[in-house]
């Protein structure tokens, strides 16, 4: 195991600006820091000390709390990719979707030749001493492969009465019902119903039969509590993945009843938004989604479809908390490093859609807040930083040996100081030749077809005015200026997943050999 060098050490305290005796090594041995890896699936800003949501009252207690009692609060993280396995796997990997060849759901970063030569961030971890341990999702789930193969404890809590809907509340976009009752839609289009929804995941919500203590993601923070509660001989990474608010949000009554009907507030969206996006023929590029059609039918559906999502979010700020509470009487406590992170962002109407899989910012902004020991108080990061960055962060924070080769820079010099100078810019790619580029103000997306978007975050947060044919001079300037962090290349698509029992037996076990030595000797100690 390689020690946590005295810098570091100080570093956690003196980020606080707190003191600590220089003492030699040889006097003090430093002990190393575990990491408590919380990832929730589909989390967009509208926690607490992101400032997203237009409710009033927060649905994230705990996360607002975790933040205000000591923790780094990125407020302009991106996502590598704005859907789960790009991200996921980006992140886990160490390499953007543009060098992987992950730039799906349906494409196992396994089958990438760049992936299949190099640890994962929690190998990476086991390798230098660390017991890796895992329940619920962090890498992204394929046919017989879910991210088991990578630690050296994994586990996965099965959902009880608590994760399935009553049907006689159930609201489907799919079956056109809303409170269990079917819906007209006489100027709604069917297109895009009678063959499921848009990524494959039913757009619906609904109160669960059963309480919070019979649901998936409790059920693993249970777990997660459990572990902590045990004294370890070694330092651990656990990894932790909440599954809400991924869709569909069927979580308890009890999530529902936080947020009454009559006090929901709609994100701003512009009937008009997507006007002035064209392509290069001077045809408008988008269209609104159909779950936004859906919903539009009748401004209380679309409230029911946000009181769902708060609902959700709400449940999953319960399961983290219960894992936080359970850290603060554990042995680990003034020990680990804790990360929550948000695997993208989410869209409630904003830019006439819901979900992901955008390069728009309610996409790929997401929460992310890293408490390290010794952390006292809430400190704001300005700084646009990437999930991408995650993987040269913690082993630096934990002084594990830097892995040459991977994407990402370490955030560790942004922890120390979150307001310091950091003139580094952040890449999002949708698919190959699709990319978005943005710094603190600007942000610049560009597409195969030759569409391009470009937006002042600060004037037009919201991406109202597309200023992609401006020409005045700032704008020309700046578009100049992001162009040039736009991939040259984009790595050929990673086969997708074909399913059956041939795929699910491939990935069901470990790496096959030859991979694991080819990356062994890739990353030697």
């Amino acid at each position: 195991m390689t020690p946590l060098s005295l810098a570091l050490r100080a570093f956690a305290f003196g980020a606080l600006g707190l003191s600590l005796s220089p003492l030699r090594a040889a006097e003090q041995p430093p002990v190393p820091y575990n990491v408590l890896f919380i990832a929730v699936d589909d989390l967009n800003d509208w926690v607490g000390p992101f400032g997203g949501a237009p409710q009033k009252k927060s649905a994230t207690p705990h996360l607002d709390r975790f933040a205000q009692r000591g923790s780094v609060v990125f407020q302009q993280a991106q996502c590598a990719g704005p859907v789960c396995g790009p991200s996921r796997s980006a992140l886990l990997s160490g390499f953007m979707p543009h060098r992987s060849g992950v730039y799906g759901n349906s494409q196992n970063m396994r089958g990438s030749e760049l992936v299949k030569t190099h640890l994962t961030l929690p190998e990476y971890f086991s390798k230098h001493g660390y017991h890796t341990l895992s329940n619920g999702k962090i890498f992204h789930k394929h046919p017989g492969d879910e991210g088991h193969w990578a630690f050296d404890q994994w586990e996965d809590a099965a959902g009880g009465p608590g994760s399935r809907p009553d049907p006689a509340r159930l609201t489907s976009r799919r079956q056109n019902l809303w409170n269990g009752q079917p819906i007209p839609r006489p100027e709604v289009k069917r297109d895009g119903l009678a063959g499921g929804d848009a990524d494959g995941t039913e757009f619906a919500w609904g109160p669960t039969r059963g309480p919070k203590e019979e649901s998936k993601d409790w059920k693993a923070a249970e777990w997660a509590a459990a572990h902590l509660a045990k004294k370890s001989d070694q330092p651990f990474f656990m990894a932790l993945g909440i599954s809400k608010p991924h869709l569909p949000w069927y979580v308890p009554q009890e999530y529902f009843d936080r947020h009454p009907l009559e006090s929901i507030q709609l994100p701003e969206f512009r009937l008009d938004d997507l006007e002035d996006i064209v392509d290069p023929q001077g045809r408008v590029k988008n269209k609104p989604s159909a779950d936004f059609t859906w919903v539009r039918q009748d401004p209380r559906l679309h409230q029911a479809a946000v009181q769902a999502y708060l609902a959700a979010i709400s449940y999953a700020d319960d399961c983290i908390g219960h894992v936080l509470a359970a850290l603060e009487k554990s042995p680990a406590r003034d020990n680990t490093i804790v990360v929550i992170w948000g695997d993208h962002g989410w869209h409630l109407g904003e830019k006439l859609r819901f979900r992901k899989a955008a390069l728009w910012a309610e996409s790929t902004r997401l929460p992310l807040m890293i408490r390290m020991p010794g952390m006292q108080a809430q400190q704001d990061c300005p700084r646009v930083v990437n999930l991408i960055d995650l993987f040269p962060t913690l082993i630096e924070a934990c002084g594990l040996p830097a892995k040459p080769g991977i994407d990402g820079r370490s955030l560790v010099p942004l922890l120390r100081n979150p307001q310091q100078a950091w003139p580094h810019l952040s890449v999002t790619i949708d698919g190959p030749g699709n990319a978005a580029v943005r710094d603190e103000r600007w942000y610049f997306i560009r597409y195969r077809d030759g569409t391009e978007e470009f937006y002042d975050m600060v004037s037009d947060p919201l991406q109202w005015t597309n200023l992609a044919r401006s020409t005045a001079p700032e704008v020309v300037r700046q578009k100049a200026r992001l162009a040039g962090s736009f991939p040259d290349t984009f790595a050929p698509e990673v086969p997708q997943n074909k399913g059956g029992k041939a795929e699910k037996q491939e990935f069901a076990g470990k790496p096959d050999p030859t991979i694991r030595a080819a990356r062994a000797a890739a990353n030697p100690r």
